[in-house]
């Protein structure tokens, strides 16, 4: 089938369709990676947004239930160059295409992506519209500039879990190198911590990540009340990923305000623009975001480079943070937003690239036995 994917701005790109027919809405904004499209396509940090892979062929390893970040894709659609009709993997269980008309996300390939990237690069984000049962090219780019804007716009209790949850594993990872059995002793020899995850949008790996380190996990809706989080005694506080603007998230900057001090805490992406703002910082949009798995990150401290995943589209202000109270830890080295930072007297720090990646390198893995020691420590 043809499909149009019309921008605000009138740009119109024409290819073929896939996945669901129809239509759908939303931010659009192009991802780097050149594999993991399957952790992309289910990531709740893209929520509200139409995703464009630069990788040109995409769909060739099909898809499976273990490299599932959520129980659904998030995107709204999928831009691609090309988009195969089938898998060849051994660990594929469905064609990508099957899976998302599943879950009615709309495709558009065929297109120059190289193009519409360097678009999106010069005019920053723009709000478009994938339509494959509309031809009036003119009609989408009107319900494009209709689309709300993504500033101001509180995404996280949308995606986040309605209810209390215990994190379980959710199967063994046939690329884990270990047995779920070795992986089980492995975490049992540590000594068994309790981490609260606020879910803002959380992915899997965070919490896979957060179990190898010897912790259990409850996972709590986006609104739970520092009361409530407090009176489960955790050690330590997570705060996860998630979509939209951090800014109107006022209630989680006053629950974070109440639990600094209390119990250790660690945030990454929104996690860590929430508490840039509980801290008296300010948030504001970056022109087209980052997203993508080779942005290199230098550590302050060390002068270390990690190369990092990133899937973001709002950034902390470093000029307006009180650097008596808070150092900043990590700089990114392609536009020298700020990548991190620590409390010099709380135990709270924060990063706003993904250190679970998936997909992505693993560089930043320590950055959960940091918090773990964090945690013993104050424990201590």
């Amino acid at each position: 089938m043809q499909a149009i994917l019309a921008l605000e701005d009138g740009r119109i790109f024409r290819g073929e369709g896939h996945g669901a027919k129809g239509e759908c809405y939303g931010e659009v904004v192009f991802n780097t990676s050149l594999t993991g499209y399957q952790e992309i396509f289910t990531d709740p940090s893209y929520a509200g947004q139409i995703v464009v892979l630069t990788n040109p062929q995409i769909g060739n390893y099909g898809t499976n239930a273990a490299d599932n970040e959520a129980n659904k894709p998030y995107i709204e659609g999928l831009v691609t160059r090309e988009f195969s009709p089938v898998s060849s993997n051994w660990r594929s269980q469905q064609v990508a295409d099957e899976y998302l008309e599943r879950f009615q996300v709309p495709v558009i390939s065929d297109i120059d992506t190289r193009a519409l990237v360097r678009h999106l690069r010069t005019k920053g984000s723009l709000r478009g519209v994938i339509s494959s049962i509309e031809t009036n090219a003119d009609a989408l780019v009107e319900k494009a500039r209709g689309i709300r804007i993504m500033n101001g716009t509180d995404l996280a209790k949308v995606v986040s879990t309605k209810a209390r949850y215990e994190w379980e594993s959710d199967g063994p990872d046939p690329l884990a190198g270990t047995s779920p059995e070795t992986a089980e002793a492995e975490a049992e020899e540590k000594s068994l911590l309790h981490v609260v995850a606020y879910d803002f949008g959380i992915k899997k790996n965070i919490l896979r990540m957060l179990a190898k380190e010897g912790c259990r996990v409850t996972v709590v809706p986006a609104e739970t009340s520092a009361e409530d989080v407090l009176s489960l005694n955790p050690d330590g506080i997570f705060l996860s990923n998630g979509p939209g603007d951090p800014e109107p998230v006022t209630y989680a900057q006053e629950n974070l305000r109440k639990l600094a001090g209390r119990k250790p805490i660690f945030g990454i992406c929104l996690g860590h623009q929430l508490l840039g703002l509980a801290l008296g910082g300010k948030t504001y949009k970056l022109k087209f975001g980052h997203h993508g798995g080779n942005h290199p990150v230098k550590r302050m401290v060390s002068g270390k480079v990690d190369i990092t995943a990133h899937n973001h589209n709002f950034a902390v202000d470093p000029d307006s943070m009180n650097l008596s109270e808070v150092e900043l830890t990590h700089i990114d080295l392609n536009d020298n937003t700020l990548e991190g930072m620590r409390h010099r007297t709380m135990p709270i720090f924060s990063v706003q690239y993904h250190p679970e990646a998936s997909p992505g390198p693993h560089d930043s893995n320590y950055l959960f036995q940091d918090f773990r020691k964090m945690m013993e420590e104050w424990k201590g």
